[in-house]
């Protein structure tokens, strides 16, 4: 990977809490488009004929956002976005947008999504920590909808972790030690 320009470290312009607070939907999936362009702008800096990536809203769970390299773009979490439109333009995006980049400069075997060309952009080029994971309430973006009770409270599995139950796994409760029993949605 060639090294990054030690100058080029400047963050990004700022999006006013205020400006993003107005924003309805669409306008605010446009705004979001707007950030990946300004973003690449600067990753172009390092590698002028880095392409454009698809971007897409919809993505599911607990992840904020996704460099789908298969796929040709990005996708970010709708819900996550609207709940969290400050931390998404300032550090999400261009996030995935230095996973789309390193993805472009690596020569021969492939990097490591978080290893150090990754946090090179992200500190470098991005001026950002290099942060893994987020720090988001995804409660409403992760939705559990099936419901198990224990002796001393109920609790709520994914769909994911349902099916294991399903297929023959126990849970225990980490309070009180009981099996989880499956009590419908």
């Amino acid at each position: 990977m060639s090294s990054l320009p030690s100058n080029v470290a400047v963050p990004l312009p700022d999006w006013p809490d205020e400006r993003l607070a107005e924003l309805g939907d669409t306008a605010l999936e446009r705004a979001a488009r707007t950030r990946v362009t300004e973003a690449l702008e600067r990753a172009r800096e390092v590698y002028p004929a880095l392409p454009a990536p698809g971007v897409w809203f919809d993505l599911k769970g607990a992840s904020a956002g996704q460099a789908h390299l298969g796929r040709g773009g990005l996708r970010f979490n709708p819900i996550l976005l609207r709940e969290n439109r400050a931390i998404f333009f300032a550090e999400v995006i261009p996030h995935e947008v230095a996973h789309w980049l390193v993805f472009h400069l690596q020569n021969g075997p492939r990097l490591k999504p978080h290893g150090r060309e990754w946090q090179a952009v992200m500190r470098d080029l991005f001026a950002l920590a290099p942060q893994v994971t987020h720090r988001l309430d995804v409660s409403r973006a992760r939705p559990a909808p099936y419901r198990y009770r224990c002796s001393c409270s109920e609790h709520y599995f994914t769909p994911q972790r349902h099916a294991q139950h399903r297929k023959g796994r126990r849970y225990r409760c980490r309070q009180c030690a009981d099996t989880l029993v499956y009590c419908g949605p």
